[in-house]
This record gives C-alpha cells, sequence and structure tokens, in this order.
C-alpha cells in the first residue's frame, strides 16, 4: 500500500486533491465572510443572528436534496473529470455574484447584498452537489483498492484544512480583500481541475431521469437495501446533523456567550477544522488502511463525552464588561480559554476518527459504476437530515433555549450515532 502522503505526488490523485482544496477553502472563505459580517454588522440580536445562521444553512444545503439524484447519474455516466472542469467553469461565475454581495455589503446596502450572498451561497450549493458524489466516487476509479481508504482520509484532511485556512482569513481579512481572493482562487481552481486525469463511466450509459422527485426516491431505495450501506449512510447522516447543529450555534455561542470579537469566532471554527483533519489521519493510522467501523462507537461516544465538557466549560465564562467584546490577545488569556479550545479540539478529532472509514465503505461496498451514485444518495439522506436539524435549532432558540443548552442535543445524538455505528460493526462481520 502506498503510504497515504505518498498518493500527494501521483498525478492520479494531486489535482483532484488541490481542486477539492480550493473548492473547499472558497466556499468556505465566503460563507463564513458572510455570516461573520451578518452577525457582527447587520443583526444585533441573538435569535436574529441564529435564524441567519440556520437560513443560510439550510439555502446552501436544498441544493443537495434537489439535485443529488441527478449528480450522481451524470457522474456514472459522463466522464467525471469533465463533470469536474465544468462545475469548477461555473465556480468562477458564482464567485463574481457573490464578490460583488459583499462589495455591496461593505458599503451599507444591507437588504440588496443579503439577496446577492444568498444567491451566491445557493449556487455553491448546486456546484457542491455536483461536484461531491465525484470527489469520492473518482477514487477508486484512480487508486488501489487498499489506498482508497488513505486517499479519502486525506481528500477529508484536505477538506478541513482548507476549511481552517478560509475560516482564518474570513474573520481577519476585510471585504475587498476576500471579494479579490475568492475570485483568484475560482480561477486556480479551475487550472487546477484541467490536470485531472479522464475517468469515463465504467458501465452502460445510464438513462437519466430528470424529475428530482422520483429520481431521488429511486436513487434512495436502490441503494439502502444493502445493510451495511443502510447503516453507513444513517450514521454520516446524523454526525452531519450533529455538525450541522454546532456550525449554526457557534457563531451566536462565541458573540453572546464568550462574548468575542469575530476573529475568535473564525478560531473556533479553524479549531474544528484542525481537530477534524487530526481525527482523519489518525484513524487511518490505527486502522492500517483497513476498511472498518471497529472504532467508530466509541469515537462517537467520545465527542459527546467532550460536549457536554465543553457546554460545561463554557457556563463558567466569565463575560466581558457590558459593550466590550474579547479580542484574540484578550481572549487566550482568559483562564478558561484554554479548556475551551482543549474540548474543542477533542470534539472534532473524535468526529474525524468518526466519519472517515464510514465514506470509505460508501465506495467500497458497490461496483465502480454505481460508486457516484451511492455517494449521492448519502448526501440526499445527508442533506435532508441537515435541513431537519437546522430546522430544530431554528425552532429551539425561538423557544428562548440557550446556545449552551442546545449542545446536551448534540450529545444525546451522539449516542443514537453510536448505536448506529455499533450496528455497522456488527452486520460487516
Amino acid at each position: 500500500m502506498i503510504n497515504a502522503l505518498g498518493l500527494l505526488r501521483k498525478r492520479r490523485f494531486l489535482p483532484l486533491f488541490g481542486t477539492q482544496f480550493l473548492g473547499a477553502f472558497n466556499d468556505n472563505l465566503f460563507k463564513q465572510a458572510m455570516v461573520l459580517f451578518a452577525t457582527y454588522r447587520i443583526f444585533h440580536d441573538p435569535r436574529a443572528e441564529a435564524s441567519f445562521s440556520a437560513l443560510a444553512f439550510g439555502i446552501s444545503t436544498l441544493p443537495f436534496i434537489l439535485l443529488s439524484a441527478l449528480a450522481g447519474q451524470l457522474a456514472d455516466t459522463l466522464d467525471k473529470a469533465f463533470i469536474v472542469r465544468i462545475v469548477k467553469t461555473a465556480e468562477i461565475g458564482i464567485m463574481l455574484l457573490g464578490a460583488t454581495g459583499l462589495l455591496v455589503a461593505e458599503r451599507g446596502h444591507a437588504h440588496t447584498s443579503l439577496i446577492l450572498m444568498l444567491g451566491a451561497v445557493f449556487l455553491l450549493g448546486v456546484h457542491s452537489t455536483f461536484f461531491g458524489p465525484i470527489k469520492y466516487a473518482i477514487l477508486p476509479q484512480h487508486l488501489h483498492e487498499d489506498d482508497v481508504l488513505g486517499g479519502t482520509g486525506l481528500v477529508e484532511a484536505g477538506t478541513y484544512l482548507s476549511i481552517l485556512l478560509g475560516t482564518i482569513l474570513a474573520g481577519w481579512m476585510p471585504i475587498e480583500a476576500t471579494a479579490i481572493l475568492v475570485l483568484a482562487v475560482a480561477g486556480i481552481g479551475w487550472f487546477t481541475a484541467r490536470a485531472i486525469p479522464a475517468a469515463p463511466r465504467m458501465g452502460p450509459r445510464l438513462r437519466v431521469n430528470f424529475n428530482p422527485f422520483t429520481s431521488s426516491w429511486r436513487l434512495i431505495r436502490a441503494t439502502l437495501h444493502i445493510p451495511r450501506l443502510f447503516l453507513a449512510i444513517c450514521s454520516i447522516s446524523l454526525f452531519w446533523t450533529i455538525g450541522a447543529v454546532l456550525i449554526i450555534i457557534f457563531p451566536p455561542l462565541v458573540k453572546n456567550v464568550l462574548t468575542t470579537t469575530q476573529e475568535v469566532a473564525s478560531l473556533f471554527f479553524a479549531t474544528l477544522s484542525i481537530g477534524i483533519a487530526i481525527g482523519s489521519v489518525v484513524i487511518n493510522t490505527l486502522l492500517k488502511g483497513h476498511i472498518s467501523a471497529r472504532y467508530a462507537p466509541a469515537s462517537i461516544i467520545a465527542m459527546g463525552v467532550c460536549v457536554i465538557v465543553f457546554s460545561f466549560v463554557v457556563r463558567l465564562w466569565v463575560p466581558a464588561p457590558a459593550g466590550h467584546l474579547y479580542a484574540w490577545s484578550e481572549f487566550i488569556v482568559q483562564p478558561r480559554a484554554i479548556p475551551v479550545l482543549g474540548s474543542l479540539t477533542a470534539i472534532a478529532v473524535f468526529g474525524g476518527m468518526f466519519v472517515v472509514p464510514l465514506y470509505a465503505f460508501l465506495t467500497t461496498t458497490v461496483g465502480k459504476d454505481q460508486t457516484a451514485r451511492t455517494v449521492a444518495a448519502n448526501n440526499v439522506v445527508n442533506s435532508a437530515a441537515m435541513v431537519a436539524g437546522a430546522g430544530a435549532v431554528l425552532g429551539i432558540s425561538y423557544l428562548g433555549v440557550r446556545s449552551q443548552d442546545m449542545l446536551f442535543l448534540v450529545a444525546a445524538m451522539c449516542l443514537v450515532a453510536a448505536w448506529l455505528a455499533q450496528k455497522l460493526h456488527r452486520a460487516c462481520h
């Protein structure tokens, strides 16, 4: 087996890795800049902030529900590298729209800017919907079977490292610089996409069903009859629902409970990204390339425990004086800053250890001519679950439930995910 990092020297992997890295970076940089700008510059009410965060998340996720089935069918019918090039060309136009929204927002036209930026968020969701099945489905086609887990781990680690960079820059860069950078990165991604080797269809040409509802239902029905696929998709979906809840509640929690600036909010998201990247590498090392859910139940239970610890640490936080927010330099010297960051890192590490092997199940359980549709079916179920999670946060926040109290809901969901993972492990043996 090629050492996982050794794959980065291979043309059959490096261009795809680079394209995915740049795309995830750009997507996260724009979305994070938008959410932080709205949280700190437009809205001044915790409920409104949580509602906007949930709305933005829901809009970005909706295309996965509507278009994943079509994306999976096309990826299993056409050359996957060809589709990637089309998608990356479209990204340039999307980022032009988003950059315009950022610049309009900086000039104080809040209503117009929010429409432009949310429109770009929706189109980025469409972009990710068509690229998502390919980034995993192309791996078994370009890599040897015993390198698929390592390649999956690198894609996950690279994704979260790119999110790390995008998150940090979103909190620190001026809006004008962000607008320029998202356009530049989209252009670079277009060039890396052209270097991805051809990945033609592996089976007969499919008759594509363009109806989003019937195609989604048929896709899911054709996939979930395999027990371990069903359990893997359910486990992944619950994990990303947990992630959706955390992503939505963190900006208002950081601003209103920890009373810190948007730079510290970026630090929080960066810490999550680092942790998941570390977890992705750790689990690949522990499993030695073998695809197994052996460590998944323990990993997600440990994640739930860390969520509870994080909730209690947050409750003990001493807020800044009225009218003041802790800057980065002030936050880090607070007595409980290290426990806050430490528990947050642990949450992410155990999360990465949980989810990476499950994605490897998706791409190795079925034939290579079905992998994109399998990933697409997973995306449909994931997205529906995440939208449900966003809706739950929206409803719970209107009932007056605080962000730190919602963390107990996250911990409970971890227990359900552990039960599903244990069933998956048994189904594989």
